[in-house]
Order: structure tokens, then sequence, then C-alpha cells
């Protein structure tokens, strides 16, 4: 187990949270879930159908065990999910239609406080997920744009908070334009404050990436990035942010003093921002299973309560990584 994984488990233990678990029909989920009780992590309710959910033969006790298609509080959080989205057309028969759905669901318990996040994705697409999110939950007091970010945990690694990172956005913006990027970023940096300062003795030092570095190349991507930083800094001119940098720029001390000598985060960048959801995703990945690193997320940042995606190619302790982090979230906010 990480420092980090080990981390989240015990700041989630000191006060527990309540967390929503609506995939109880993906063994992944289960066993994640009977780690979670079994350690006191967190409260746990899990969707599904509570026969099958029983006869896969984990230890649930202490979970709540809830079938949206026969719960006592179907009709109740239906009739709310019409309040909520009647002026964008929804009828009360679409909105009890929508509730059978587990993810509509899990989010409409999160809404009314019968939750306090939600983690799903195992078996369901980012869309799916974050739809009913951003439709029901939105943006927290103040936040512009909703995005993601991973935490990435590298071993043997001497690069960013000895070898952790923030990776962002690799799960929701597809294409930003320099403002939400820059947007990305300072979020990005805040997330690093609220859960890996502590543990990483370390400030967000904030790189936004590209293939180039200072300039050195000249077209409309790399100009987007160099936007994104005046942006940036003048959201946020307290951060230690820079860019536009290449990678190894931004991470490697020896590369920075050729490429980027008078940079304040060049070679030892820590909150990596990727131009687009191609560059994140590939890159992720790419560290996850090349570097055998641990991939903690799409962690959401900006919604006005904590709902996480999962990779559907995740394991269960990623799973219960992303329950912790989650929990941990929730008492933050």
């Amino acid at each position: 187990m990480s420092e980090f994984l080990a981390s989240m488990l015990e700041q989630a233990k000191s006060n527990k949270q309540r967390i929503v678990l609506p995939e109880g029909n993906d063994v992944r989920t289960l066993k994640a879930a009977e780690r979670i009780l079994a350690e006191g992590v967190a409260e746990l309710t899990i969707l599904g159908n509570v026969e099958q959910i029983n006869s896969q033969g984990y230890s649930l006790e202490g979970a709540a065990l809830i079938d949206p298609n026969t719960s006592d509080l179907r009709d109740e959080l239906a009739n709310q999910l019409y309040e909520i989205r009647k002026h964008k057309g929804m009828t009360p028969e679409q909105a009890l239609e929508l509730i059978s759905n587990e993810l509509y669901f899990g989010v409409m318990m999160v809404k009314t406080g019968r939750a306090n996040g939600m983690v799903a994705g195992a078996c369901h697409a980012t869309g799916d997920v974050l739809r009913p999110s951003l439709q029901i939950l939105k943006t927290a007091p103040g936040v512009k744009l909703v995005s993601s970010f991973f935490v990435m945990v590298v071993p043997n690694c001497e690069f960013g908070a000895n070898g952790t990172f923030i990776f962002s956005d690799c799960g929701l913006e597809v294409q930003p334009d320099s403002e939400k990027l820059a947007h990305i970023a300072v979020n990005s940096a805040k997330s690093w404050n609220k859960l890996l300062r502590d543990l990483t003795g370390s400030e967000p030092a904030v790189a936004l990436l590209s293939h180039s570095s200072y300039g050195s190349a000249k077209n409309a991507d790399v100009e987007k990035v160099a936007e994104s930083v005046r942006i940036a800094k003048e959201l946020a001119p307290e951060l230690a942010l820079d860019g536009e940098l290449q990678t190894d720029a931004a991470i490697v001390p020896s590369v920075a003093a050729s490429k980027a000598p008078d940079s304040p985060v060049a070679g030892k960048a820590n909150v990596l921002i990727f131009p687009d959801l191609d560059a994140g995703n590939i890159g992720y990945k790419l560290v996850q299973r090349l570097a055998k690193a641990e991939a903690y997320g799409p962690i959401t940042q900006g919604l006005a309560a904590p709902v996480n995606d999962l990779s559907r190619g995740c394991t269960a302790e990623d799973i219960v990584g992303v329950i912790a982090i989650t929990a941990v979230q929730a008492q933050n906010q």
C-alpha cells in the first residue's frame, strides 16, 4: 500500500462520511466495499438488486443495500428530481423513469443529503456518471468549470513530490480553450492543497504542458497554452505556475536548466496540466502501465458535492482509493 493510499484511508476514518456506490452489480465494487466496511473507512450505501448483491458472498454488514426499482425513496426522489429539472422540460413521468437509473438515484441521494458523495464508473462511461451530477448538483459556489484529475503515485521516482503528481484534465474536458485550461490549472492546484500538501510536504508547482517550451515552436496549439498561462497567473498570482513547458522541462531539473532556467516551476513540477483530453488520457495511462504507477481517478473538482468517476479498467484497490479520496473531499466541503 502506498503512503498516499494509507493517508487517505486514515483521513477518511477520522470523520466517517456516507458514500453511495451505484454499481452493486460489479464484483470489484463489492470487493472494495467489503474492505472499506471492514476497515471502518466510510459508511456505504450500495445500489442494485439486493438479492444478487447478497448472493456474491461478500461481507457487507453495516452497508445499506437499496434497489432503486423498489425503494421506498423512489417517489420522493423522483418528485425532487422533477422540481430540479422541470425548467428544462422534464415531466414527472420522465423523472420517475430516470430515478430507476442507479446513477440518477445515487446523485439524488447526494443532493438530498442522504449521502456525502458518490463513486461510480467501473461499468459506466464517464459521461454517464457525470451527466446527472452536472444536471443535479451543478458547480460549487464561485467555480466556473467542473474538471477532473488523477493522483498519480509513481514508484521509485525522484520527480514531482517523490513520485506523486496530479495530472489534469484526463477525463472530462475534451478541448478546453485557454480560459478553461487556466481554470483547470488553478483548480488542480487547489486540489493539491486539499489532498496532498500535508502528505507530501510540498506546495503545488503547476506546469502547463505543450510540445513547446517558451515558444520553441510556433503554432495555434502553443499559443493556446501560453495564453492560458497568462490568464491563470491573473486568476491566482500567488501560485507557482508556468508554461508552456515540455514534459521533460517541467519535471527533470537538468533539462529545465537548459530549456527554462528562469522558470519558478521547471524541473520540479508536481501538477501537470495537459492541453487536451487526448494528451491527458494517453499520458496517465502510459505512466500507469509502463511505470506501474497507482492512478486514482478521475477525481472531479468543481462540483457542489463530490462525485467521482472510475476507469472501467480499475481494480478493487483503485476503487478503495477513490472511495477514500471522495470521503476526504466530503470532509473538506
